[in-house]
């Protein structure tokens, strides 16, 4: 088995001992080529308005597939069951845009947009530099939009490896791209380097016995903390939180989605989200390289 990118990004960025002490300088951003837009126009499609009344949470009478997607490597590297390839993220991007795909934002759908017909949401956790260095390039080749939930912690204490500021203001600006909270640094960013501990309390999830008081300071003033971060640096209010492992909290729960509204879990991932439900605690499909998207996709 492969070890876990996250673990394996974060072990040249986090010391055990000292887990949230500032990181090394990011490496120097090398100049990109630059990758030129599809100059075909977007075909008219008919737009699917939300359905619930002025005023109240908003929700759409259809089914809305979410995507989720980790970190993204060279062709001939080897994955795991959080990594995909360049070449095949570009599959994934060519077949959705023939079987008559459409990707949109959270942000459009907090804001009660219209949506396309055969709406999809792509999301990228963690926010790993592949986002920008290989992935980026091909959202902007294919007209394809993105949510990247960051750990806002690895902004702040850059080490190379993740997405620096920069790096999200430039991918904001050019309306593709939609940069979400994945909390700041309750993503287990200690001793246990980023991954889950089955029998603990991972993410948001609340410590047995721990009072109101520390749970608040530990993790609602950490949601709250990555919220006001992504919002100063980006220019752009986050409007999607990705929760940490997919796990919920009663607790945190209210919170979160008083601060966001559109949020998202990892699983069960059999079926595409019900917005009639809402657009709270979204259920998402892993992509794999042995599961594709048209693998996936079966299920309305």
């Amino acid at each position: 088995m492969y070890s876990l990118p996250l673990a394996l990004a974060l072990s040249l960025t986090l010391s055990v001992s000292a887990p949230l002490s500032p990181a090394v300088a990011a490496a120097t951003v090398p100049e990109r080529p630059a990758v030129q837009a599809r100059e075909a126009a977007a075909p008219e499609v008919p737009g699917i308005s939300p359905s619930s009344p002025e005023g109240a949470p908003v929700t759409y009478e259809l089914r809305l597939p979410v995507l989720m997607y980790h970190h993204v490597v060279q062709d001939w590297q080897a994955c795991n069951e959080m990594t995909v390839t360049v070449g095949r993220l570009e599959q994934d991007l060519q077949w959705l845009a023939e079987n008559g795909y459409h990707t949109v934002l959270p942000r459009e759908l907090a804001a009660g947009e219209p949506l396309p017909e055969k709406p999809i949401l792509l999301t990228f956790d963690d926010g790993y530099r592949s986002n920008y260095d290989l992935a980026y390039p091909l959202l902007q080749q294919y007209g394809a939009k993105a949510v990247i939930a960051v750990m806002v912690y690895m902004q702040d204490n850059p080490g190379g490896n993740f997405l620096t500021w920069d790096m999200c203001r430039e991918m904001t600006a050019s309306g593709l791209v939609e940069i979400g909270s994945h909390g700041y640094a309750i993503h287990n960013l200690d001793g246990r380097m980023g991954n889950f501990v089955p029998g603990q309390a991972n993410g948001v999830q609340r410590r047995k016995g721990e009072s109101d008081s520390d749970f608040q300071c530990r993790v609602l003033e950490d949601l709250r903390y990555s919220f006001e971060r992504i919002a100063r640096e980006t220019g752009v209010p986050p409007s999607y939180f990705a929760y940490p492992f997919g796990k919920t909290d009663p607790d945190a729960d209210a919170y979160l989605e008083s601060l966001f509204p559109v949020t998202a879990v990892t699983g069960p991932g059999t079926h595409s989200a019900n917005l009639s439900k809402g657009l709270h605690q979204l259920p998402r499909f892993t992509v794999t390289m042995e599961r594709p998207p048209w693998a996936l996709l079966r299920n309305p």
